[in-house]
């Protein structure tokens, strides 16, 4: 995928781990699915994103967390994806994490026709996301090619 802002530029994965975490970071305070806030965001917003992530990863995050809410007004939730039951969970992983976590769903499913902005609104809108961020479950534990394997198959059993 090109820079929107600088073609000469190529998206790199580490721009793709960026947005997978700034997405998880947003929808944490925001207390809202993950799909919401890329729905929110919609697929120019993402593009935009992925094109600006070498620059953005070195502003301070929270402050970047609160200009992206107001720029795409989202509002806030009652989904809270951080409350667990502590006799299933003794540790929560963190949102770069579960960025990792997305950023490798989204590479090794990436279609040859989509750009990373495509994949990244495909993925975080599929019903697999219920399963891997219920922590009260492993799915988020698992290893990618198992990952990929669910999401192609539909399901984790």
């Amino acid at each position: 995928m090109k820079n929107v802002f600088f073609p000469d530029e190529e998206i790199t994965q580490d721009d793709v781990f960026y947005v997978c975490s700034l997405i998880e970071r947003i929808a944490r305070h925001l207390k809202q699915p993950n799909r919401y806030v890329v729905n929110c965001m919609g697929k120019r917003g993402i593009a935009e994103k992925l094109s600006l992530a070498n620059v953005m990863h070195s502003e301070n995050q929270q402050a970047v967390v609160e200009r992206l809410i107001q720029e795409y007004r989202m509002q806030a939730g009652s989904f809270d994806v951080t409350n667990v039951n502590p006799d299933l969970v003794s540790h929560i992983p963190g949102e770069q994490d579960m960025g990792k976590v997305y950023m490798r769903l989204i590479l090794s499913t990436l279609y040859s026709w989509e750009d990373y902005a495509d994949a990244i609104l495909r993925i975080y809108n599929d019903k697999i996301c219920r399963t891997i961020d219920n922590y009260n479950g492993s799915a988020y534990y698992e290893p990618s090619y198992y990952l990929t394997r669910c999401y192609y198959s539909g399901t984790f059993n």
